[in-house]
């Protein structure tokens, strides 16, 4: 399947959508270059409710979730991972709600920092957050109505899980796909090889319907991921006929490979290309001085 990504997306700001039978999506007013239109919570639920990455610290958001909660108990908030965007809420509603919080664990790295190497997205973490109970992989949690599966799937970050309403073949992706875009894979937060393995994870399933943290829903996900991850393996290759023409640094290969993307979106371009020189290193086919680095110099191996 060719990859093609839809930007269609109505976030209707302030209300709850209906997205699936007793699933609604609260869209926050967020929009940026890494996060579309804004991010996605989602209510799963009729009597008791659960949530599902309430998303950052905003007043109006949190007034939004209370609003189409409508009262009703809210027993638990799941969080996909620990960037800001998706995660600094849960302890607000925490407070509101009494319900139980439940995530993979803390923020961590996919990796130590190499000496000299300071994280670029320090920034986008929160560092804050601690959950109430840390989800290992294939748990099935039981609501009202309702049975939420954890699906661990680091890559985008360490701590990154999608969680599957079962017996629906709804999986709410967060940040691991999406339709509008690639997610960002940047170390030492993220890992490629991780991404990848955890792709191939998700494209074994048999969901039907993924609801991502961003954007509109994914209606074919089998296809669609098999076109992800082709898309990397392009990445991949791009990289490497980069490194094979003469390019050594990470900026000159993104100045070639992303010359059609948006200017404010290199940076995250860069960790990118690092993320797949990471891979290309461990796998012997790519050589630099000392551990890959984005100010390192780059060769093909042997």
């Amino acid at each position: 399947m060719a990859l093609k990504f839809d930007t269609s997306f109505d976030p209707r700001y302030g209300q709850g959508v209906n997205v699936a039978p007793d699933v609604q999506r609260v869209t926050v007013r967020n929009p940026s270059p890494f996060t579309f239109h804004g991010t996605n919570s989602y209510i799963v639920g009729r009597d008791t409710l659960a949530v599902i990455d309430p998303g950052p610290d905003d007043e109006a958001h949190l007034q939004t979730l209370l609003d189409v909660i409508a009262g009703r108990p809210v027993s638990h908030i799941f969080v996909s991972h620990t960037h800001r965007d998706h995660s600094p809420l849960a302890a607000r509603l925490k407070e509101r709600t009494g319900a139980t919080v439940m995530a993979e664990g803390p923020h961590r790295p996919a990796r130590a920092l190499h000496i000299g190497e300071t994280n670029a997205l320090d920034a986008s973490a929160d560092t804050a957050f601690v959950p109430d109970i840390a989800l290992p992989d294939n748990v099935l949690v039981d609501g009202d109505g309702w049975a939420i599966r954890t699906v661990l799937t680091p890559g985008h970050t360490a701590n990154h899980a999608v969680f599957a309403l079962e017996g629906t073949g709804i999986l709410f992706s967060a940040d691991h796909v999406m339709a509008w875009a690639t997610s960002i894979v940047a170390p030492p937060d993220g890992a490629m090889a991780d991404y990848m393995a955890s792709l191939d994870r998700l494209i074994a399933r048999d969901d039907s319907l993924l609801l991502p943290g961003h954007g509109g829903p994914v209606t074919k996900p089998r296809a669609f991921m098999r076109g992800l991850k082709t898309h990397r393996k392009m990445r991949e290759r791009a990289i490497l006929e980069r490194v094979r023409a003469g390019d050594r640094t990470i900026p000159d290969m993104v100045k070639a490979i992303y010359r059609d993307t948006d200017p404010r979106l290199h940076g995250a371009a860069g960790l990118s290309v690092l993320a797949h020189l990471e891979d290309l290193v461990a796998r012997g086919m790519v050589s630099t001085e000392a551990a890959p680095a984005i100010d390192g110099i780059f060769m093909l191996a042997g």
